[in-house]
């Protein structure tokens, strides 16, 4: 029997399945068949970094979790997952066979399903098949389910983002120190990486690195340019501790600056502080959004403001990127306590972030660093 790596106790995942299994109770079905990965390692801890793989996790109304996996998971499995029970596929065998037989040995062959319909994991060709090999069951989407539940952190989970937050000040304070005329986006995102690992990232990814003219594009990544004096380097650092994130961004000028881009900085920074000032439980979303905007706007700073202003983070397993909820103007949602969410206001190629938590009395901002331009 190996060690075991788990991530959180076993009555906070108890607790995690508890409240699944009392939607499923509510809607009369007989399990939860979680294919999204980020929903598995949530509810049984089980995690491999391998997770893109067939495999899924039955959640059944009552009674333990089960989780269908291949056979080279299984240590992965053993070491992770506070549920013991699975049933394994090898390369010989056709894991969807697998799969089906374990959902009827648990549920007989009539089963209401709630199935993570959107998950990327499960491609058409295996939802078709599930549904022909289960012609007898009722499959209904789970919609948000697990997703929902997971907007509200527990004390253990905003710890790892934390911890995240300090390795992403440390991948940005490395990107400052690298960011000279020279130096390519390559060198950059080498110093970034390294030092976000050393302070216990557990992926390298700096997130969004560009200079030029494709700081002014979002999402842009690195490359092999080389940095001009007066470049604009726009850095987002995303590191993540056991999966869980914090990130923000900080604006650069290669070698000098004008009184204009200092000008642009502060104002990005006093409608951030007023934005995030508002932010507290039971206060709508749309009301730090609309500061947001009207302050982009009403400095004529953009023509338009289509950027959504908040999404929340937490565990987050490539490709995704952020959780099911963010704030545009027509959102009605309201902010509670746990939620964690990325904050940024973008104007003119520069980008100021921050990864907030919502508690009791507000919000605090869990990463800390610095607020300015910076000149390298």
């Amino acid at each position: 029997m190996s060690d075991t790596d788990y991530w959180f106790t076993r009555a906070e995942h108890d607790q995690r399945i508890a409240r699944v299994q009392q939607i499923l109770r509510s809607r009369g079905q007989d399990a939860l068949i979680a294919f999204m990965p980020e929903s598995m390692t949530w509810l049984t801890g089980y995690f491999t970094r391998a997770y893109g793989g067939f495999q899924f996790a039955i959640i059944p109304a009552s009674g333990a979790p089960f989780v269908v996996l291949r056979d080279v998971e299984k240590f992965h499995f053993d070491r992770t997952s506070h549920y013991p029970d699975c049933a394994v596929w090898s390369d010989s065998d056709v894991p969807l066979q697998v799969g089906v037989q374990a959902i009827e040995r648990l549920l007989g062959k009539q089963p209401k399903l709630a199935v993570e319909l959107s998950a990327w994991t499960l491609s058409v060709a295996n939802y078709l098949a599930l549904k022909d090999a289960l012609p007898g069951a009722c499959i209904e989407d789970a919609g948000s389910m697990v997703a929902a539940l997971r907007l509200i952190k527990s004390p253990a989970e905003v710890a790892f983002q934390r911890r995240a937050a300090r390795a992403a000040e440390a991948g940005m304070q490395a990107g400052i120190d690298s960011a000279r005329a020279g130096a390519s986006e390559r060198d950059m995102a080498a110093s970034i990486c390294s030092a976000m690992i050393l302070k216990g990232s557990d992926l390298p990814g700096p997130g969004v690195l560009s200079s030029g003219e494709r700081a002014f594009h979002l999402h842009g990544s690195y490359s092999d340019r080389v940095l001009e004096t007066g470049d604009l380097v726009q850095l987002e650092t995303t590191p993540n501790v056991r999966q869980y994130h914090a990130r923000f961004m900080r604006p650069m000028k290669v070698g000098t600056a004008t009184d204009e881009e200092y000008r642009l900085a502060e104002t990005l920074i006093d409608i951030q502080d007023r934005a995030l000032a508002t932010v507290a439980p039971g206060v709508c979303a749309a009301v730090p959004d609309a500061i947001y905007r009207e302050g982009i706007l009403g400095a004529g700073l953009c023509s338009e403001y289509t950027n959504k202003t908040f999404y929340s983070v937490g565990l987050m397993l490539l490709p995704n990127s952020g959780e099911t909820l963010s704030a545009v103007p027509e959102s009605q949602w309201v902010f509670e306590p746990g939620m964690v969410f990325h904050s940024y206001v973008l104007a003119q190629g520069m980008g100021m972030s921050e990864t907030i938590h919502v508690h009791d009395g507000g919000c605090e901002r869990l990463t800390h660093f610095p607020r300015q331009l910076f000149v390298t």
